[in-house]
């Protein structure tokens, strides 16, 4: 089986001033699994940063990123099975939490949060990683 790429890209665009040349790309729909790429407080539309300093609009921002990749999978918020949360300051942890707890009311997925020295850009100041599954009322 090929897996579904969703949203592919290459880091030499997404990162000009690192010498980087990897293919990628923002979601894999394996069988009926779903794998996202961490996402951040980035438009996936027009790769622009958004909320620089502010650690909530930027959970937003990923958690809109996550509910529009998973859509664009065949599935949804419902189906997270598992999420992983990166934060460059543990002081950021309540208020990160409070908005993902806030799009993932009533899921329960399993979760690991990590405190990081840092991501991929400065201004980045959280990363949601998530797994989820495609329902099988949902599949093609």
């Amino acid at each position: 089986m090929i897996h579904k790429r969703i949203r592919p890209f290459n880091t030499r665009d997404t990162y000009p001033e690192q010498k980087l040349d990897n293919d990628l790309c923002q979601a894999v729909v394996a069988g009926n699994m779903v794998f996202l790429r961490g996402q951040i407080g980035q438009n996936l539309d027009t790769t622009e940063s958004v909320g620089i300093g502010d650690v909530v609009a930027q959970t937003e921002q990923a958690m809109a990123n996550v509910k529009m990749l998973l859509e664009e999978s065949g599935s949804c918020l419902e189906e997270v099975c598992k999420i992983v949360i990166y934060l460059v300051d543990a002081r950021y942890r309540e208020a990160v939490y409070r908005v993902v707890g806030k799009w993932l009311k009533g899921v329960y997925p399993v979760s690991t949060g990590l405190v990081i020295s840092a991501l991929a850009r400065p201004e980045w100041l959280v990363e949601i990683d998530i797994t989820a599954v495609i329902a099988e009322d949902r599949r093609p």
